[in-house]
C-alpha cells in the first residue's frame, strides 16, 4: 500500500503550520490544495511547501468548494502512483494521533474506505449535531444498510482505484455534499466502508465554511437524488449481502440509533419502545436476506429432526422467520426492562438459583457457559441490580459495546462488568483467576467461534450436521480449575425460566488427555445446546449460517451442487 495525505484548505492559515508539524513524523507525502484562498493564506501555504519537501501544493484559481479540493488531491495522488489517500481537514478538528490506527486498518482491508467515526465533546454546535442525525437516517435509507455509521466525517482513507473509477463515471457535488455522496456511491459500487472511532473537536475561534442555508439545501437536494438512485438500484442492493464470519458482522445500527431507542424508552416506556421497534424489525426482515436464509435454514433443521414440532407446523414458511425476528426484538426489550429494574426475579423461574448462590456465598467462584439462545442477559441484569452476585461477562467481539453503553446510560447505577477480549491469553487467565478466587461468576458464550484463530475449533454434531464450536471457553475453564455450569434462559408461557446444569467439577486435565477431553466437552455442550434450541427454536438468535462458516468455497460449491 502506497499512502499519501490530502489536505483541502480554504483560508485556514493559522492551524496549517501546526498540522504539518504534527504530520511530519509519519514520513508521508502530503498534497495540500489551496482552494482559492486569500493572499495571506496563499503566501503561508507557499512558505510551508518550501519548508517541507514532502508537501506538494496545488492551486484552484477561485474557491470551488471542499469537495472539489478533495477530488483534486485524490486524483493527483492517484496519478502520482499512490494506492490510497488519507483526507485530513486543515482546521485542527481531527485527532491526528489516530492516523496509525487508520493506516493499520487500511492495510488489513485495502479495498475498503476507512472512515473516522466522530466522538464529539461539548464543543460541537447543537445545530450541526442534530443535522448529522438527519443525514445518518437518509444515508441508511439510501444504502438499505447501517454499514455507513457516519457519512460526514472528513477524516478517511480512500482506495484510489475505486475512487478514480467513480470520478470518471459520475459527477459529484463539489461542496459540503461531497463527503456524503462519495461514500454512498462507493458503497453502491460494493466498496466496503469501515469505521474507526476518533475524537473530533470544534476549536475555539475556528473557521467554519459550512453555509447554513445553502449547504443544507444542497444536502437536501443530494438526499433526494440519492433516494431515487436507491430505488433504481433496489434489486441490486437487496440481493447484495456478502458472506462474512459472524464476528465481522457489525451491529445493524449505530450508537446513535440505539440511543434513539433508549430515549423513546425513557419517554414512553416499554410500549412506546415496542411501537418503534416493530417497523425497525420489519425493515431488517425485508432487507436482511442473509439473516432470513439463516433463520429458515435453522428452523428447517429443527423441523427435520422433530417433524411434529408445534411451533413449526406444517412446514417452515416466511412468517415463521418473521416471528423469529420479532422474538429477537422482544428479547432486547425484556433486557432493557431488566436493566432499568422494571422486571425482577419474581418474573423469572430460577429453581437452581439458591444452590448457585450458596456456592458463591462460600467464597468459591464458577464459570457459566452460556449461548446466544434465549436471554441469559436477563439473569445478569437482575443479579447485578439486586447486588447478590458479581457477574463478569466475556465478549469476544466489540459488537455488543453500543448496546451496553446505552444500557449503562439507562441505569447508571448498574455494574456491567463487561470484559471485551480479542483472544484468550495468559493475562486474561490471570485476571479471571482472581475473580473466580474472589467468589465471582465468569460467563462466556460457547457457541460462536473466534474470527482470528480458526485452528482452535472443534466440529461437533448439531442437528444432524457438523457445526464448528470454539475450544477457547473450555480451555479457559481448564486453566481456571473451577466448577463449570451450563446456563440457558428461555421464555415459556409468558415467563422466563432459567436452567442451570452442573457440567464439570473441573475441566483441568493432564496434558496427554487435554485434547480429547476438550473435544468431548465441546460435544457435550453442543448436545445440550441442541436440546434447549429444539425446545424453543424461535429463541435461537444466531442469524448467520451456523454450519457453513468454516467450510471452504469448494465445500460450499459442492454442497450447492449436491442439493441441486
Amino acid at each position: 500500500m502506497r499512502l499519501a495525505l490530502v489536505i483541502p484548505n480554504y483560508n485556514h492559515s493559522d492551524a496549517m503550520s501546526a498540522t504539518l508539524e504534527r504530520l511530519a513524523p509519519l514520513g508521508l507525502p502530503v498534497f495540500v490544495i489551496n482552494d482559492g484562498s486569500n493572499d495571506h493564506t496563499r503566501h503561508v501555504l507557499q512558505q510551508l511547501a518550501q519548508q517541507y519537501a514532502w508537501v506538494t501544493l496545488l492551486h484552484h484559481p477561485y474557491n470551488r468548494g471542499k469537495g472539489a479540493a478533495v477530488m483534486t488531491g485524490l486524483r493527483a495522488a492517484y496519478r502520482a502512483g499512490f494506492t490510497h489517500a488519507l483526507q485530513v481537514d486543515a482546521d485542527g478538528q481531527h485527532n491526528l494521533d489516530d492516523i496509525p490506527a487508520m493506516i493499520a486498518l487500511a492495510r488489513a482491508n485495502p479495498e475498503a474506505v476507512i472512515s473516522g467515526l466522530p466522538q464529539y465533546d461539548a464543543s460541537i454546535p447543537k445545530g450541526r449535531l442534530y443535522g448529522r442525525y438527519i443525514t445518518h437516517f437518509w444515508v441508511w435509507v439510501e444504502t438499505l444498510s447501517f454499514d455507513i455509521q457516519d457519512s460526514m466525517c472528513g477524516f478517511r482513507i480512500y482506495p484510489l482505484a475505486a475512487t478514480e473509477a467513480l470520478f470518471q463515471e459520475e459527477s459529484l457535488g463539489e461542496r459540503m455534499d461531497f463527503d456524503i455522496e462519495v461514500l454512498v456511491r462507493l458503497f453502491w459500487r460494493r466498496t466496503p466502508v469501515l469505521h474507526l472511532p476518533t475524537r473530533v473537536i470544534y476549536p475555539e475561534g475556528g473557521i467554519s465554511h459550512f453555509q447554513g442555508l445553502q449547504d443544507n439545501l444542497r444536502i437536501s437536494w443530494l438526499h433526494t437524488r440519492l433516494f431515487f438512485g436507491m430505488l433504481k438500484r433496489l434489486p441490486q442492493l437487496l440481493s447484495h449481502r456478502p458472506e462474512h464470519h459472524w464476528a465481522s458482522i457489525g451491529e445493524r445500527g449505530s450508537y446513535w440509533g440505539i440511543r434513539l431507542l433508549a430515549a423513546s424508552y425513557r419517554l414512553g416506556g416499554h410500549w412506546l419502545c415496542r411501537a418503534i421497534m416493530y417497523p425497525v424489525i420489519g425493515y431488517f426482515f425485508l432487507t436482511g436476506s442473509a439473516a432470513r436464509q439463516a433463520s429458515q435454514q435453522f428452523l428447517n433443521k429443527v423441523l427435520a429432526q422433530d417433524p411434529k414440532h408445534p411451533q413449526l407446523q406444517p412446514k417452515v414458511r416466511w412468517y415463521h422467520s418473521f416471528k423469529h425476528f420479532i422474538q429477537f426484538g422482544n428479547a432486547a426489550l425484556d433486557r432493557i426492562d431488566a436493566w432499568c429494574q422494571r422486571s425482577g426475579m419474581e418474573q423469572v423461574d430460577f429453581p437452581e438459583r439458591q444452590s448457585l448462590l450458596d456456592r458463591l456465598n462460600s467464597g468459591k467462584g464458577a464459570i457459566l457457559l452460556a449461548s446466544h439462545l434465549g436471554n441469559p442477559e436477563l439473569c445478569r441484569a437482575i443479579s447485578v441490580n439486586q447486588r447478590k452476585v458479581t457477574v463478569n461477562v466475556l465478549v469476544m467481539t466489540a459488537n455488543a459495546a453500543n448496546f451496553n453503553r446505552v444500557l449503562k446510560q439507562l441505569n447508571p447505577d448498574s455494574d456491567l462488568n463487561l470484559i471485551h477480549i480479542n483472544e484468550l491469553d495468559p493475562s486474561t487467565s490471570v485476571m479471571l483467576a482472581d475473580k473466580v478466587a474472589a467468589g465471582e461468576l465468569v460467563v462466556i458464550a460457547a457457541d460462536r467461534t473466534p474470527a482470528g484463530n480458526q485452528s482452535r475449533i472443534t466440529m461437533a454434531p448439531f442437528f444432524d450436521d457438523e457445526a464448528a464450536f470454539p475450544q477457547g471457553p473450555f480451555i479457559l475453564a481448564g486453566l481456571l480449575d473451577c466448577p463449570v455450569y451450563l446456563m440457558f434462559c428461555l421464555k415459556e408461557e409468558g415467563r422466563y425460566r432459567v436452567f442451570v446444569e452442573p457440567f464439570a467439577d473441573s475441566l483441568k486435565l493432564p496434558r496427554k488427555e487435554r485434547a480429547s477431553g476438550i473435544e468431548q466437552a465441546v460435544k457435550r455442550y453442543a448436545s445440550r445446546l441442541e436440546h434447549y434450541a429444539r425446545r424453543q427454536p424461535m429463541q435461537w438468535f444466531n442469524f448467520f449460517d451456523f454450519w457453513q462458516q468454516h467450510k471452504t468455497a469448494d465445500d460450499r460449491s459442492q454442497d450447492r451442487h449436491t442439493h441441486e
